[in-house]
């Protein structure tokens, strides 16, 4: 191996290293600059962008909304990651760690911060009592399933992602490993779905809503355009699992959400109320 790198005794940050998201990457946490929050006219404010783990969010709020629970209606406000908008103090306060997304449920007097994605729609599936089993036993197949996603997902868009289609220079080492690590997660999912309809057995949950934005989109070539690369045809159980979920219109609706790349009935940079989703769908060719 030529030009091996060789570690200092002490690592030094060097904000011109690190490709495309440099400039934001920092070793440190905490506000960079002083800036108030939006807050609309809903009881639920999301400030997100429409990443995987922003999609999760918006596809969970439209499918209460869909499912009959007015309550689940909310504000959706851009938080651009490329700017650095997530290192506000308005944004900090809500989440420390300044990842997308976050949310603000202000139906319960005192305001309710929550931060994380699995932690954000495990609170909207108790808060409305949907997409998450009431047995013991169904339940904690759901949360097996949404934990597994958590703890593999970062290998995907971090891992993978970042070094194969980021990365200013493309490194045979790790783009090898973090393939490897991916197809092996498609693997388990497709060995899964072989045997069950959604992803903790027959019923659609919260399991599926975590899933979808990052493996869904992978298999069906909407995520860092490695369909070949990673031959996503040959998870057969995967793909039908992926185009069952991206039938259903809430998914439809929410996946554009804090959105400002691709075709223009994909974008919505923010949504307050039901009419803006539907305005931009109907662009559609």
């Amino acid at each position: 191996m030529t030009n091996q790198y060789i570690p200092p005794k002490q690592w030094q940050f060097d904000n011109n290293n690190g490709g495309q998201w440099a400039q934001i990457n920092r070793p440190v946490s905490g506000a960079t600059h002083d800036k108030a929050l939006p807050i609309g006219k809903h009881p639920l404010q999301l400030y997100s962008m429409g990443t995987p783990n922003g999609q999760k969010i918006t596809i969970m709020l439209e499918e209460l909304l869909a499912a009959g629970k007015s309550d689940a209606d909310y504000d959706a406000h851009l938080i651009n990651i490329s700017e650095g908008d997530q290192f506000s103090s308005g944004f900090v306060d809500i989440n420390p760690n300044s990842k997308i997304p976050a949310l603000v449920d202000h139906s319960q007097g005192q305001a309710v911060n929550i931060f994380e994605s699995g932690s954000i729609l495990f609170y909207l599936a108790e808060k409305f009592d949907l997409f998450l089993p009431p047995s013991i036993n169904d339940r904690t197949q759901v949360m097996n399933w949404l934990f597994w996603l958590q703890g593999s997902a970062p290998y995907l868009g971090g891992g993978f992602g970042h070094f194969y289609a980021y990365a200013d220079e493309k490194l045979e080492y790790p783009i090898n490993r973090f393939t490897m690590e991916v197809k092996r997660q498609l693997d388990v999912l497709d060995k899964q779905l072989a045997s069950h309809q959604y992803i903790a057995g027959d019923e659609y949950s919260i399991a599926d809503i975590a899933m979808w934005p990052w493996y869904g989109n992978l298999v069906l070539g909407h995520l860092y355009n490695a369909s070949e690369f990673l031959d996503v045809a040959s998870y057969t159980h995967v793909q039908r699992w992926a185009t069952m979920i991206l039938n259903r219109p809430a998914v439809q609706r929410g996946r554009i959400v804090n959105r400002t790349w691709g075709e223009v009935w994909e974008q919505l940079p923010e949504r307050h109320n039901a009419k803006d989703i539907t305005t931009v769908l109907s662009q559609k060719p």
